[in-house]
């Protein structure tokens, strides 16, 4: 498998979100998304498409400092949305980014939250937010969450690198608890092909690798459910995985880490 292109993420963003639009037609959008709490349907969605504007205005003005995101943060006005309304409002916000993306190309410098970013950093961070939050939605409103195989692997590649960070052990130092040797964790899909991950937290920081290799524990499934799993959408319970081997440390390492 390999990385999408920035025209394909860009492509992807406007996809995921008519994808999200057909799931949340005529539905209610006060049902509770239990992927992430206090917040119901209509919040989560006023939430990513706060981001998708937010991020399109960092792109578009070349933003040399982190611009405010109160307004996609605080969701208590946003308690009775209407699908009407909501999906073309979701659906106007991916498009302008989308275009502002294609615009400013994948190497245009501005500032990101991590260092040595460009305008391809928001391209995947904003591919894979709007693929996430589109499973938060279809999962809270009880219908089957599926997705293309090169979205799901770039997704989890993204996760991989912006969880192995090393800033992260400074802003949560409980992150270093991890580190111990034979600590390995395998992940394979067993739907297709190449799309197997191992993080080795038995060196001074998280490392992640593409490779087939033995491990102190292995989770095998679909692609999606390893996905879903890794970005704690689901339990391994509720997936559609099997583990062998060390189920603790999977559940360590689930539970500490966290890029979001």
């Amino acid at each position: 498998m390999t990385a999408l292109s920035h025209d394909r993420r860009c492509a992807e963003i406007v996809a995921q979100i008519d994808l999200l639009r057909a799931t949340i037609d005529g539905a209610d959008l006060t049902v509770p998304v239990p992927s992430c709490p206090g917040w119901n349907v209509g919040q989560l969605l006023r939430h990513l498409g706060g981001g998708q504007r937010w991020a399109e205005e960092t792109v578009r003005t070349r933003a040399t400092g982190p611009l405010s995101d109160e307004h996609f943060r605080d969701l208590s006005a946003y308690t009775h949305e209407d699908p009407a309304v909501l999906g073309p409002w979701l659906a106007e916000g991916a498009e302008r980014l989308a275009a502002t993306l294609r615009e400013a190309g994948p190497d245009a410098e501005l500032w990101t939250p991590i260092a040595g970013g460009t305008t391809a950093f928001y391209a995947r961070r904003f591919t894979h937010e709007t693929v996430v939050h589109r499973a938060d939605a279809t999962l809270a409103l009880g219908a089957k969450f599926t997705l293309d195989p090169e979205v799901a692997g770039d997704a989890v590649d993204e996760w991989m690198e912006l969880g192995s960070l090393p800033f992260h052990f400074e802003v949560h130092p409980w992150m270093r608890e991890l580190l111990a040797p034979g600590r390995t964790i395998h992940l394979h899909a067993t739907d297709v092909a190449d799309a197997e991950w191992v993080v080795d937290l038995t060196g001074d920081r998280i490392a992640w690798r593409r490779a087939h290799e033995k491990a102190a524990v292995a989770v095998r499934g679909p692609l999606v459910d390893l996905l879903l799993v890794t970005y704690k959408r689901l339990t391994p319970a509720e997936a559609e995985v099997e583990i062998l081997g060390d189920a603790e440390l999977l559940d360590f390492w689930l539970d500490r880490v966290d890029f979001g």
